[in-house]
């Protein structure tokens, strides 16, 4: 609550006499009891130039204390919740969320504690910002606000699709660096769930740290291209919605629109958008023919679901973009032991009504012998661990336990399971040996029980790689994994990656622009085009890649250091430095600007950054400080910090043979020596 509002605050502001309020672009609400941090935000907002509204500060005396919260609400252009238990509890605070969001501003939730988010908070966060201070000094995670805020500020109404929600990052965590090993690490634990938040894994990104952007997207032009031919064959699903009465059964909902998709997906000639990108658009109320410009299909598949006891109901329906006119839909009312077949029959009419050709082998593991509420189980496993925080990864991690003591025969929340632990592992979460032991425990079990399950082979590669470097293991079980589910999409990122390995960038350049095809609105798929055309020297191609990142997210992490690389390649070193100097990530920013100040012949300066970035994230991110000193021409630096990155497990080291910024030390032989010793030869 924005103070202590009576109770009388929900009220509808016509009965009011009308206030004035000023357009104040950022509303503050808190619970009383969290008087201080709101204060300490509104402190840290107000000094960056961004006016709030907060009561009872902005409140006129003598005016209804109620009307002025809600004309307040709908003056601003964003709101931040300060979320606690305090505010859990409160009903006032409910109040101004849901009407922020029946208002559909921007909701920036920072979470100070660990209290259990209430479904009633967690229907209308579903699809907000997010910044979890509750493990690590709040003061830390303000300049992430700011930027966050300042994203907030800059679009329209609705949130536009293209700008992901901001996670904090785990302490010391560099972006630059973070973004190269996230190629690696996405190819052998995307699974479906594009977009995990680790420090060492593919963002989807979906998260991008947002760190005090200072300039607005409209710097980064993107060059217009020619707009590709759309098929009739392709189609997004948008995420379901709950209907059910509590709403409180959204898990389900989203589980159930991810069965679909992945589908859908096996069907061979249909083009199905991706997760990352057809769930942007959950909880808003857009255009049909503007969500399918955006997405690049031809149909939209909709619908909702509503559950009570052991019943459910599930409505679907096919819609034509162009028109808005429906091509099919039903409603089922079914047993929820006829989830699967509901999910079956939905996907069959989508063929029909398209003309696609069914392929066989298209049924998900999960339908086969599944015990209902175990699947329900795993299903929010799946869905606390997309929220990306330790405590919901915890929730996701004791999902999955029930799951498999629900059904100790049923593979997938085994190999689920293993999943949850390798994410906790990557974020830091869980000692890494602990990670290991736990997680193939779990891959085991589920292989025992299930040895075609492409997934328990795709997670183990992942442990393998990441947690005991044995990468002949590793591939195997990738290659194995592929084999089995060749309709995945992690096969093409698994072919880019090895691609990049091998030193082969021009190869992984298609395969990554076929991924990012699939996934329009998410800027980690266009990053990974950037890096391989970087490194395939492909430059204007690559500049162009990094801008269209940036057109998505303008505070996406790492990618104005990347365009200063690329700058600095096209001997432009001034434009690199002002690029470097913008970068939104406060732990990049230093290593990008002592790049340029070294090529720019300000030697003491770029000295005195490098020297302050290896005090404070050499233990972490050895492998962008040898990069730096590769630039240099100092060689033996170089491999003192490559052997670094080697001993601290930083998985980007297994991109050296594509790096660019390592082609002087190529002929050197120990180059060849940390090839060998990482059996990358």
């Amino acid at each position: 609550m924005s103070g202590e509002a009576p109770e009388s605050a929900g009220s509808d502001p016509s009965t009011d006499e009308p206030v004035h309020v000023p357009d104040q672009p950022v509303f503050i609400s808190y619970a009383s009891q969290d008087v201080s941090v709101a204060d300490t935000i509104v402190e840290a907002l107000e000094r960056q130039g961004l006016k709030c509204w907060i009561a009872p500060r902005d409140v006129t005396p003598g005016a209804s204390y109620a009307g002025q919260i809600i004309h307040a609400i709908d003056a601003a252009k964003a709101s931040v919740l300060i979320l606690s238990q305090n505010a859990a509890s409160s009903p006032h605070v409910l109040r101004e969320v849901e009407r922020a969001a029946s208002k559909r501003h921007p909701i920036i939730s920072v979470r100070i504690d660990q209290a259990p988010l209430p479904a009633d908070f967690e229907y209308f966060l579903s699809a907000s910002h997010w910044l979890d201070t509750s493990a690590r000094d709040a003061e830390r995670a303000l300049p992430r606000l700011v930027a966050a805020v300042r994203v907030a500020l800059q679009a329209p109404a609705v949130m536009p699709a293209g700008v992901q929600a901001p996670h904090a990052s785990a302490p010391g965590v560099s972006p630059r660096w973070r973004n190269r090993t996230a190629i690696i690490v996405a190819s052998l634990v995307s699974l479906g769930l594009i977009g995990l938040a680790a420090d060492r894994l593919w963002l989807s990104n979906r998260r991008a740290a947002a760190r005090s952007p200072q300039t607005p997207a409209a710097s980064v032009p993107v060059p217009a291209t020619a707009a590709p031919a759309i098929s009739d064959k392709s189609i997004a699903v948008l995420p379901f919605v709950d209907m059910s009465e509590k709403k409180d059964q959204e898990y389900f909902s989203d589980g159930l629109s991810e069965e679909l998709i992945d589908l859908l997906a096996h069907i061979a000639d249909l083009k199905v958008i991706a997760r990352t990108s057809s769930f942007q658009f959950k909880g808003k109320n857009e255009d049909m023919r503007t969500i399918g410009q955006r997405l690049g299909v031809t149909n939209l598949l909709e619908g909702s679901v509503r559950t009570s006891g052991n019943t459910v109901r599930v409505t679907a329906q096919l819609i034509k973009v162009s028109d808005g006119s429906h091509r099919w839909s039903q409603t089922y009312d079914r047993d929820m032991r006829d989830i699967f077949k509901v999910q079956d029959a939905i996907a069959t009419a989508v063929v029909t009504a398209l003309k696609a050709t069914m392929a066989t082998g298209t049924q998900p593991v999960q339908a086969i012998g599944a015990n209902t509420e175990a699947y329900k189980a795993v299903l929010r496993g799946r869905y606390f661990l997309e929220k990306q925080t330790k405590e919901d990864s915890e929730r996701s991690i004791a999902a999955f336990q029930e799951a498999m003591r629900l059904d100790p025969n049923y593979a997938i929340a085994f190999a689920e399971l293993g999943r949850a632990y390798n994410i906790s592992g990557l974020n830091g979460w869980m000692p890494p040996k602990e990670v290991y032991a736990k997680a193939r425990e779990a891959i085991d079990r589920a292989m025992k029980i299930d040895p075609q399950l492409a997934l328990a082979h795709r997670v183990l590669s992942a442990i393998e790689w990441n947690y005991t470097r044995n990468f002949a293991l590793a591939r195997a079980e990738e290659r194995r994994a592929d084999a089995l589910d060749p309709a995945d999409p992690a096969v093409k990122r698994d072919a880019g990656v090895n691609a990049l390995a091998l030193g082969q960038p021009n190869e992984a350049v298609p395969l990554f622009r076929q991924l990012a095809e699939g996934d329009p609105l998410d800027a980690s798929s266009r990053e990974f085009v950037g890096w391989a055309l970087f490194w395939a020297d492909r430059l204007t191609e690559a500049e162009t890649a990094f801008r269209g990142v940036l057109e998505l997210n303008p505070s996406y992490a790492g990618a104005r250091c990347a365009l200063g690389e690329i700058l600095l390649a096209t001997r432009r070193p001034d434009a690199a430095l002002a690029m470097a100097r913008e970068e939104t990530d406060e732990a990049s920013r230093p290593i990008c600007m002592a790049d340029a100040l070294w090529v720019l012949g300000r030697r003491a300066e770029a000295k005195a950054l490098l020297t302050e970035a290896q005090a404070k994230y050499g233990d972490a991110h050895a492998y962008g400080i040898a990069e730096s000193y590769a630039l240099r021409d100092e060689k033996d630096e170089a491999f003192k910090w490559l052997d670094r990155a080697y001993e601290n497990n930083e998985p980007e080291i297994t991109l050296i043979r594509s790096d660019r910024s390592f082609r002087n030390l190529r002929a050197d032989p120990r180059f060849t020596a940390l090839l060998e010793k990482m059996h990358l030869l």
